[in-house]
C-alpha cells in the first residue's frame, strides 16, 4: 500500500516487547502514524539485558532461531547485524540416571533418528532402547488434527524418550507438559512429516537430514546479548517518527466512530487503529467489550512461570566444569532445576567480556511444578548450587548471583491451540483496524512474535480506510 493511502492514519501499538515493537516499526515503514503504549516502565518484554559481575548477559532469552529468518533480519536491519555470533559450542548433556550424558545428535525437540547415537549416549536404559526400535515395526499412528506430543512419541517409542528427552527440550523452550503440549503448534515441522511417514524415527531421519552443515548455525545470539535487540528496534521506532510511552497502562478499549478509543486512566487516546501485542490475559481483558467471544477463548489461555538463576564465579574455582554448552534435566528425575547453561563456554562474547570470570545460570520452574518459585532469592540460589555441586561436581562460591523472575511467562500451547487461535483471529479480524500479535499466537521464539508482528501490521494495514484523515486526539 502506498504512503499516499496511509499517510494520515494513526494506530497505538499496545505492548513494548519485540512483537509490539516490531509491528510499529513495520507500520511506520508504510507511512502509519504510530503510538506505542508500554504498561511497564521497560521495554523488551521477555527479552532483558544486564550483567552479573561486571559482565554483560542476558537475563531473559538468550538466542534466537537463526535458520527461521525473521529475527536475525530484524536484527540487521536495527543496525545489530554485525554482533551477530553462533554458539561457541552445541554440545550439550543430560543429567539423568545419576550421570551427566551427552544429549544424542540426530533428533528434533529430543525425538530421536539416529538410533546408533541414541544408543551410545546411555540416555535411555536398554528397555527404553527395545521400545524405540519396535517404531519401525508398527504400524501408522492416526494423528488427526492434532495430538498431544508426549502422547504420540510415547505410543510410537516408550514413555522413556518422553521423560528423559522429549520433556527436558520442550521444557526449555515452552516450560511446558509433554503430555498436553500441541504437536502442530509445538513441533509443526515433525507433525507434517508423520503425516507422511509409515515411523516417527524415519520422519526424524528425513527432517535432519534435509539440514546440511552449510546451512549455517541453527541458533544466534547478540554480542551484549539478545536483550539488545528491542531497545535496537525502539531506537528505531522512535528515529522513524514514532512515539513510544512508558508507565501508561491501557484500562479499556472501545470502538469510536470509525476508529477506536483507548482508556489510559487519566486521559484518552483516539486512533484510527490498534494492534494489541499484549499476554493473552491483557488481550483479553480489552477486548472483553468490543470482541467479547474472543477475549473468552483468551482468557483460556494457561502461562507458566519460571526464574533464571545467573552465578559469576572466578574461572580458576570452576576449571573442572564440562566444555559444553551445559545439560537439560528431565522433570521425573527429582531434581530442582529444569537445566543448566554454561553461558560463558556457549557465548563467546561473554569470554572475552572478562576471561577471568565464568558464568552460567539454571532455570528453576515449569508448568504444574512451581513449588520452588515461592522461595526468596538466596534459596534459589543454594537449591541451584546443591545440584549443580551433584550434577559437574561444582563446589566454588559465586562471586554474584542475579535472580530473575518471569511470572506467567510462558504460554501453553495444549492440543488444539491452533485451532483457538484461528478463532480468535477470525472474530479480531471483524472488525476493521484491529489485529492481535505475541508469543500466545504461532510461537514463543523470537523469530515467530518478529513475524507475527509484521502479519499483523500488514492485516491492520489493509483495513484503514483509503484516505481517511486519522483520529489523532487525546
Amino acid at each position: 500500500m502506498s504512503e499516499v493511502h496511509t499517510h494520515a492514519h494513526h494506530v497505538a501499538v499496545v505492548g513494548g516487547g519485540i512483537s509490539g515493537l516490531t509491528a510499529a516499526l513495520r507500520l511506520l515503514e508504510r507511512g502509519v502514524r504510530v503510538t506505542v503504549l508500554e504498561g511497564s516502565g521497560r521495554l523488551g518484554g521477555k527479552l532483558l539485558a544486564g550483567e552479573i559481575a561486571g559482565v554483560p548477559v542476558d537475563l531473559g532469552a538468550e538466542s534466537m532461531l537463526a535458520r527461521r529468518p525473521e529475527a536475525v533480519e530484524l536484527a540487521r536491519d536495527v543496525g545489530l547485524g554485525a554482533r551477530l555470533q553462533a554458539p561457541a559450542t552445541t554440545t550439550a548433556g543430560v543429567w539423568t540416571r545419576d550421570g551427566l550424558r551427552p544429549l544424542p545428535k540426530g533428533h528434533m525437540m529430543g525425538v530421536p533418528g539416529d538410533l546408533a547415537a541414541l544408543a551410545a549416549s546411555g540416555v535411555l536404559s536398554e528397555q527404553g532402547l527395545a521400545a524405540v526400535a519396535r517404531d519401525a515395526e508398527l504400524p501408522p499412528t492416526e494423528i488427526g488434527e492434532d495430538i498431544a506430543v508426549g502422547t504420540y512419541v510415547a505410543e510410537r517409542l516408550g514413555p522413556e524418550v518422553v521423560d528423559r528427552l522429549v520433556e527436558p527440550l520442550l521444557g526449555g523452550v515452552y516450560a511446558g507438559d509433554a503430555y498436553r503440549t500441541s504437536l502442530r503448534a509445538a513441533v509443526p515441522r515433525l507433525f507434517e512429516a508423520a503425516r507422511t511417514h509409515r515411523s516417527l524415527t524415519e520422519a526424524v531421519r528425513a527432517l535432519t537430514a534435509s539440514v546440511t552443515p552449510q546451512a549455517g548455525a541453527v541458533f544466534a545470539g547478540i554480542d551484549g546479548g539478545v536483550g539488545l535487540l528491542p531497545l535496537a528496534v525502539a531506537d528505531a521506532v522512535r528515529a522513524a517518527g514514532g512515539e513510544i510511552r512508558v508507565f501508561t497502562p491501557v484500562a479499556g478499549l472501545a470502538r469510536h466512530g470509525h476508529g477506536w478509543r483507548l482508556d489510559l486512566g487519566h486521559s484518552a487516546l483516539e486512533v484510527d487503529g490498534v494492534v494489541l501485542a499484549t499476554p493473552a490475559p491483557a488481550a483479553a481483558r480489552l477486548l472483553a467489550g468490543p470482541v467479547p467471544a474472543a477475549a473468552a477463548e483468551l482468557a483460556g489461555v494457561e502461562y507458566a512461570s519460571m526464574a533464571l538463576v545467573t552465578l559469576a564465579f572466578r574461572r580458576a574455582d570452576v576449571a573442572g566444569l564440562p566444555r559444553g554448552s551445559g545439560f537439560l534435566v528431565p522433570p521425573g528425575d527429582g531434581r530442582r532445576i529444569k537445566a543448566s547453561t554454561f553461558a560463558s563456554n556457549k557465548w563467546g562474547w561473554i569470554a572475552a567480556a572478562d576471561p577471568g570470570v565464568f558464568v552460567l545460570r539454571t532455570s528453576v520452574g515449569r508448568y504444574g511444578d512451581e513449588r520452588d518459585l515461592g522461595r526468596d532469592d538466596a534459596d534459589l540460589v543454594r537449591l541451584s548450587l546443591a545440584d549443580l555441586g551433584e550434577a559437574v561436581g561444582l563446589d566454588a562460591v559465586p562471586l554474584a548471583s542475579r535472580v530473575t523472575r518471569w511470572d506467567h511467562g510462558l504460554p501453553q500451547y495444549p492440543v488444539g491451540h491452533l485451532a483457538r487461535v484461528a478463532r480468535v483471529r477470525e472474530q479480531v479480524g471483524r472488525l476493521p483496524g484491529l489485529r492481535i500479535c505475541g508469543a500466545a499466537y504461532d510461537g514463543v521464539g523470537i523469530p515467530a512474535c518478529v513475524g507475527d508482528a509484521r502479519r499483523a501490521a500488514e492485516e491492520l494495514i489493509a483495513t484503514l480506510p483509503v484516505g481517511a484523515v486519522g483520529a489523532g486526539g487525546q
